[in-house]
């Protein structure tokens, strides 16, 4: 705790810094929650006494570590883990061709795709995060679309039934998705309700699901299934997967890509 150093925090205080570092850096109440293993009202009031000492923002619903930056949260889960994310990245945006139609969502590997796409010709862009928006509009003569609805702090991601009903307008080639823990029997967890809602329905219409995770993904659970384990037609990872796991996989057809200085391809077809 080194923000403030005149501030000594309780035993709970340290545990939710800690929790929070280890959840890159922001989270919402609800998943601070879940991993510390008490309520969202001991979240609220361990959050307050922290952001009173300066050690945390507050946003609607959720809580960020300060550094002085209104990208904090953003910034703060693309920096976790960011090697890996950008072999991801990069072994993504190679098999989206060039025309394609591309749905992104707000997640952090999901923003190092974006990056890689830049150089992409006439893609249309579908996303509810602004950031990837940004990064993406008017980039080789394509089009992004940026879903209304209500704008979070934590993700700079709009949620909610506008959103929703807007993304379904739309016919999507790939739908680029990443999650927050991946369990074989359970499928592809997410944190939140709105984003493992705003997953599964593109995930239910979608011509093809890429899912972008890297290797801690496959220790990490989380409370809501976004869609089954079945549904992705290509997983991207950076890491060779546990047998058991590529046997399911490979079961379902699901073709694995490893991300590295060459992607290596494991097809489950």
């Amino acid at each position: 705790m080194t923000n403030n150093p005149d501030h000594h925090g309780t035993h709970r205080e340290v545990e939710l810094l800690e929790t929070l570092r280890s959840l890159g850096g922001s989270a919402r109440n609800a998943a601070l929650a879940e991993a510390m293993g008490v309520s969202e009202e001991t979240v609220r009031r361990t959050v307050k006494a922290l952001a009173k000492a300066e050690l945390v923002q507050r946003v609607h619903g959720g809580v960020y570590l300060s550094n002085g930056d209104g990208f904090g949260p953003v910034k703060s889960r693309m920096s976790r883990n960011a090697s890996q994310k950008a072999r991801i990245g990069a072994a993504t945006a190679a098999l989206i061709p060039d025309g394609a139609s591309v749905f992104l969502d707000v997640g952090s590997t999901t923003a190092y795709v974006a990056e890689r796409l830049r150089d992409h010709r006439g893609l249309t862009v579908v996303t509810n995060a602004l950031t990837i928006a940004q990064t993406l509009a008017g980039r080789g003569g394509g089009r992004v679309f940026l879903a209304g609805g209500e704008l979070r702090e934590v993700e700079l991601g709009s949620f909610g039934a506008a959103a929703l009903e807007f993304i379904a307008r739309f016919s999507i080639d790939f739908a680029v998705l990443s999650v927050d823990g991946i369990d074989m029997r359970d499928g592809y967890l997410l944190s939140g309700s709105a984003e493992a809602e705003m997953s599964r329905a593109v995930a239910s219409h979608a011509r093809r699901v890429i899912v972008v995770a890297d290797n801690s993904k496959f220790s990490q659970s989380a409370p809501l299934v976004a869609f089954p384990a079945e549904r992705p037609d290509i997983l991207v990872t950076d890491a060779p997967l546990r047998p058991s796991f590529a046997d399911r996989l490979a079961r379902w057809e699901t073709d694995v890509v490893i991300a590295g200085d060459t992607a290596d391809v494991q097809s489950g077809k």
